[in-house]
């Protein structure tokens, strides 16, 4: 057997995890391979979006109803009826551009906040979890998602393969296959951060967080045959019916709440609070009203607003930070990376992207370096005696607390991957259990026996009534 190795031929001794600082600390940038992964995920096509080519957007403005400033000082939060415009981008997650949007997976939830701060970044789902907690992982699920390499065409065998042989996986998988993974639109659907952030006060404390975007118009689904139905005479039905709301004036609405944590909890929480394939109860951490946000403005251009359109959750501003959420701390890289890439080197300064308040920075040249990004085209250092800008101590954050060695932490190591499924099982009525369980076997059509078997003893572990539930649907 071959063991993995570098571009530049170095084997690689893990492929599971990343090095973190102690079992839930950060990432540490030492881990090259990791970085290499990131890169080079990001370079794979061209010039779509690796992930979430498929997206349709809009402008809208957040209006805040309640007082959150014991927990944040960032200024969009400051006093109520504050607004605060924003731009946002909804969209499939495995398909090209041209994939229709009534197809089973699931929605990208991303949105812009043009803050007097600069610009705050939330790039989610419509679901509070992911597939995997760890970015070494990422690159290898997206490939599942991406057409086979020899047939040029979507691989269920691959996607199972990966799933079966990944178990943190599984509560996704069971949203994905549920009624809820196939939204009618874009409007009729929830929205969520689904990593950890941080809010940090005017006391320089810091909470963690999990922001939720609760739709007004109500969660409505498809089953498998309805959207084949769409497909077959629209494989624009999100976008038109997104498009044709706002046209008409039907702006399109969403309750914004959190759950907060503060770090003693998080210390004594059961789980890994920082891991992407877990949700906090809503019974120990209950959602807290924040405000409202519409969409009240189609784009006038889709190229320039939509797909030049640029997020990335390293886009904070004082009093939101991030978390040692691995999952969080690679996207803070492989999303910028990903958009110098795709849009190019100054793809901020572009007037979608472009913050309200003044930029000043020290980055120069490279391509779209245009009109106004350079005020002082000779200064290009810092520290300077000509009056450049320098940084201000009233913006750090407090100090993260560290605990433990820096290794690869092994996530299967005394952590269940299944009760938070089985959880959500006993949410489900008879019906939903039923489509649930026939949309998986849908999927799994073509599989390898011995792949399905594999997955099959990962819903047993579930619960019996999951794989029994399953089991049935494959021999119909």
């Amino acid at each position: 057997m071959n063991t993995i190795t570098t571009t530049a031929g170095e084997p690689i001794g893990s492929h599971q995890d990343a090095l973190t600082a102690g079992e839930r600390g950060p990432l540490l940038m030492q881990d090259y391979y990791l970085i290499e992964k990131l890169a080079h995920q990001n370079r794979e096509r061209i010039p779509e979006r690796t992930m979430h080519a498929k997206g349709s957007g809009a402008h809208g403005t957040l209006t805040i109803t309640n007082d959150i400033t014991q927990y944040t000082k960032a200024d969009m939060f400051s006093e109520i009826d504050k607004e605060t415009p924003l731009f946002i981008r909804l969209s499939t997650v495995a398909g090209e551009r041209g994939a229709a949007d009534a197809e089973r997976d699931v929605r990208g939830f991303a949105l812009k906040f043009y803050t007097q701060e600069g610009n705050w970044d939330l790039v989610g789902n419509n679901t509070p979890i992911f597939f995997v907690a760890d970015p070494y992982k990422f690159p290898d699920f997206a490939h599942t998602q991406k057409r086979d390499p020899r047939t040029n065409m979507r691989s269920p065998t691959a996607m199972w393969d990966f799933w079966s042989l990944t178990p943190e996986s599984m509560h996704q998988i069971t949203i994905l296959f549920s009624d809820r993974g196939l939204p009618v639109d874009y409007r009729h659907m929830h929205g969520f951060g689904s990593h950890t952030y941080s809010f940090i006060n005017k006391d320089n404390v810091r909470t963690w967080v999990k922001f939720h975007f609760i739709t007004q118009q109500g969660i409505k689904n498809m089953t498998n045959e309805e959207g084949n139905q769409v497909i077959a005479n629209n494989r624009e039905s999100a976008q038109k019916d997104l498009y044709e709301a706002i046209e008409n004036k039907n702006f399109p609405k969403w309750d914004f709440k959190i759950q907060v944590m503060t770090e003693e909890q998080a210390k004594n929480h059961k789980d890994n609070p920082f891991d992407l394939t877990k949700v906090w109860s809503k019974k120990e951490y209950p959602l807290i009203d924040v405000g409202t946000f519409e969409l009240n403005r189609n784009p006038n251009n889709y190229f320039n607003e939509v797909e030049q359109a640029s997020f990335s959750p390293s886009n904070t501003v004082p009093g939101i930070g991030l978390s040692p959420d691995k999952m969080l701390q690679a996207r803070g890289f492989a999303y910028p990376d990903a958009q110098r890439y795709r849009v190019g080197t100054h793809y901020e300064a572009l007037p979608i992207n472009r913050p309200l308040n003044e930029v000043h920075t020290y980055h120069k040249d490279g391509p779209m370096s245009f009109g106004d990004i350079d005020k002082k085209a000779g200064l290009i250092y810092e520290p300077n005696s000509f009056g450049g800008a320098k940084e201000d101590a009233q913006y750090l954050e407090p100090a993260l607390a560290i605990y433990g060695d820096a290794a690869r932490y092994d996530r299967g190591l005394g952590n269940d991957h299944f009760y938070q499924s089985r959880d959500l099982l006993k949410l489900m009525d008879e019906s939903q259990k039923g489509q649930l369980y026939s949309n998986i076997a849908a999927a799994m059509n073509g599989v390898p026996a011995d792949i399905i078997d594999k997955q099959l003893a990962l819903f047993e572990q579930v619960s019996s009534e999951y794989v029994d539930g399953v089991k049935a649907a494959l021999a119909k």
